[in-house]
């Protein structure tokens, strides 16, 4: 494999996964992003000067486009990452989500098969089409059980909706096309440069603003958390020796109810901007989420056991790390701020 092309690059995992795969493989990486609300040039740096990456300014769904790019930079590879992901975005305006994760996933799949079509035998069998999922798409857990490669897909809000739908159209490519494809499913990312719609970094700006920190209902909603940069890893892995057509679960191993997170997070601001100590009284409870997913938890087993991958990052060291990050860099965080303040 020498050339992946990586959709939604200038994302926050986009960006994430640009970053590490420069400094840790040889590749030639091709990104593709439409530069959205979500999608910031300035996650990219110093990724924009590197003479291995290209940064593509193009939509997903726009079929011609993808054609032509995938015959101008004939890749070995496909990582999709473009997608809208918010779930409140997607209560309140679900027809971006299905035009993106629906639509757009469906024109990235045929512009993929076109390319691969056109390939020598050899070629054909190297190349690989990865496709990020998420563990929303298998609903909610109650207490105890995690989710795994066999879960049933049971979306319970638009985004996830979209997401499982883009789930089934890759195994339909798979199966009636031969499409070589890989799925992975991972649970709720955290680290630097997360777009401040997010639970940590919009409890941080409104922490350092002296707002309240607006919970969900009574905060015991609980999630699993992955570093970003292990989700990288993870990525990497799996395209690079993943079984075509198998789905893999990325688990974090560190399951938190939503206000014991944000107690931790103030903590730690407690320690950082001992000014506005304690953080944690601006803490305000609010109406929950509509079909507000109680508990998500993914089993990583057979990812571990099959591919040797397991997290690298303590979730205490990471989250530490993350709030340092957004602490040392105010003017990454102001952009965003206005760019997701104008998108609203």
């Amino acid at each position: 494999m020498t050339s992946v092309l990586i959709t939604g690059c200038a994302g926050f995992i986009g960006s994430a996964l640009v970053n590490q795969w420069l400094a840790e493989t040889d590749w030639q990486l091709i990104g593709v992003d439409k530069l959205g609300y979500a999608g910031l040039r300035e996650s990219l740096v110093p990724a924009l000067d590197h003479p291995r990456f290209a940064l593509n300014v193009a939509d997903i769904c726009d079929g011609p486009a993808l054609h032509a790019l995938f015959s101008a930079v004939r890749p070995d590879a496909v990582v999709h990452l473009a997608a809208e992901s918010h779930v409140d975005r997607s209560i309140d305006a679900p027809a971006a989500f299905i035009q993106t994760n629906l639509v757009g996933t469906a024109m990235l799949l045929e512009a993929a098969r076109a390319h691969w079509e056109s390939l020598s035998p050899a070629n054909r069998a190297a190349f690989r089409f990865l496709h990020v999922s998420t563990d929303e798409v298998f609903g909610a857990l109650g207490p105890s059980g995690r989710f795994d490669e066999q879960s049933p897909h049971a979306p319970n809000s638009p985004y996830s909706a979209t997401k499982a739908g883009a789930d089934h159209l890759v195994r339909a490519w798979h199966r009636s096309y031969g499409l070589p494809v890989l799925t992975t499913h991972s649970p709720n990312n955290y680290g630097p440069r997360q777009l401040p719609e997010k639970l940590i970094p919009r409890m941080l700006v409104q922490a350092l603003r002296g707002e309240a920190l607006p919970v969900y209902g009574d905060g015991g909603n609980v999630r699993d958390w992955l570093h970003v940069d292990d989700h990288a890893h993870a990525l990497r892995t799996v395209l690079e020796r993943g079984v075509v057509g198998e789905s893999y679960c990325v688990g974090g191993g560190t399951e938190l109810s939503n206000l014991d997170l944000v107690h931790r997070l103030c903590n730690l601001l407690d320690r950082r901007r001992p000014a506005n100590a304690p953080h944690a009284r601006n803490i305000a409870f609010v109406a929950d989420r509509p079909g507000h997913d109680w508990r998500y938890a993914i089993d990583g087993s057979k990812l571990e056991r099959m591919l040797g991958w397991a997290p690298r990052v303590d979730f205490a060291d990471g989250l530490a790390a993350t709030v340092d990050w957004y602490l040392d860099h105010p003017a990454w965080l102001s952009l965003a701020m206005t760019r997701l303040e104008r998108s609203n």
